[in-house]
C-alpha cells in the first residue's frame, strides 16, 4: 500500500480577524490567513502542505466560517486537529471545526452556499471597540427603504454593476438566495446568502443599499442598476472592515 492510500483529507472551519492580515490567500512578503495555517500544519506534521481554501477574502474582511482543506498522513484524529492547530496559531486565527471529508472533496469546485454580512455602527465619533469590525456611518439611514431595496438582489441576475471593473470572473451573472437588512442594537447588518460572489459585490452591494437607505433613489432604482451592467451605476464599494464571511455550507455533503 502507497503512501497517497494513507493520506486523508482534512476540513478545517476557520474564524479570523482581518484587520492586520493582506487577505486569505499566500502572498510574498505579506502576513496571511492562509500563511498561517500551512505554518501552523506543517509544524505539526512535519509535512509540506498548503491548505486549499474555499474563499479568498480581500485584506481587512472578517471570517467565522470559512474552509480550507488539506491532505496529510498524520495519525493525529481529524476532529483534534482543531485543538491541536489553535495551540500554534496567532490568536487573531483559529481553527473552530476539523473534521475528514472525501479524498476528492474541492471546497471551490463544488456547489456550495455563502453567507456575508456586513455591519455598520451609527456614531457621531469613532468608537475604538468597534472600529475594527464595523464600518462607522453618522446618520441612522432607513433600513425599511433599504430592505425593498436589498428584495430586488435576489435571483439570478448580472451583476457586473456591482463588480469590480479589475474582476477577471468568466460570467458577472451570480445567483442570490436571500438578502436582508436588520437593526442589532446600535447596529445595522445586511446579510446576503448565495451560490457564489464576485470580486468586491458585497461591499459595492452595501454601499448601494446604503445609499438606497440615505435616501439618494428610490429601492425599485435596484433594478435600473441591475439592467443597466455598468458599475459607475451603483453606489461606493465600502470599507473592508464591515464585511465578514458568515459561513460556508456545501449541499453535497453532510454538515
Amino acid at each position: 500500500m502507497n503512501e497517497e492510500s494513507n493520506k486523508k483529507r482534512i476540513l478545517l472551519r476557520v474564524a479570523y480577524d482581518g484587520t492586520d492580515f493582506h487577505g486569505w490567500q499566500v502572498q510574498p512578503n505579506a502576513r496571511s490567513v492562509e500563511g498561517e495555517l500551512n505554518k501552523a500544519i506543517q509544524e505539526m506534521t512535519g509535512e509540506e502542505i498548503s491548505v486549499i481554501g474555499a474563499s479568498r477574502t480581500d485584506a481587512g474582511v472578517h471570517g467565522i466560517g470559512n474552509v480550507a482543506v488539506f491532505d496529510t498522513l498524520s495519525p493525529i484524529p481529524a476532529d483534534k486537529f482543531m485543538y491541536a492547530l489553535n495551540t500554534k496559531l496567532p490568536e487573531d486565527v483559529s481553527v473552530v471545526e476539523s473534521r475528514e471529508v472525501a479524498a476528492d472533496f474541492h471546497p471551490r469546485h463544488c456547489d456550495s452556499i455563502k453567507t456575508y454580512e456586513y455591519r455598520f455602527y451609527v456614531s457621531e465619533v469613532n468608537n475604538p471597540l468597534k472600529r475594527r469590525n464595523a464600518y462607522r456611518i453618522q446618520y441612522r439611514p432607513d433600513t425599511k427603504l433599504m430592505n425593498e431595496a436589498a428584495a430586488y438582489l435576489v435571483g439570478e441576475h448580472d451583476f457586473k454593476s456591482f463588480c469590480s471593473v479589475h474582476t477577471s470572473a468568466e460570467t458577472t451573472v451570480r445567483k442570490l438566495y436571500s438578502a436582508a437588512v436588520r437593526e442589532d442594537g446600535d447596529d445595522i447588518v445586511i446579510r446576503v446568502s448565495g451560490a457564489g460572489f464576485l470580486y468586491n459585490m458585497v461591499r459595492i452591494i452595501a454601499g448601494t443599499l446604503l445609499d438606497v437607505g440615505n435616501k439618494k433613489y428610490e429601492p425599485e432604482h435596484i433594478k435600473g442598476i441591475l439592467e443597466g451592467c455598468d458599475r459607475t451605476l451603483a453606489g461606493p464599494t465600502l470599507e473592508p472592515q464591515g464585511l465578514t464571511l458568515i459561513s460556508i455550507e456545501f449541499p453535497d455533503i453532510t454538515n
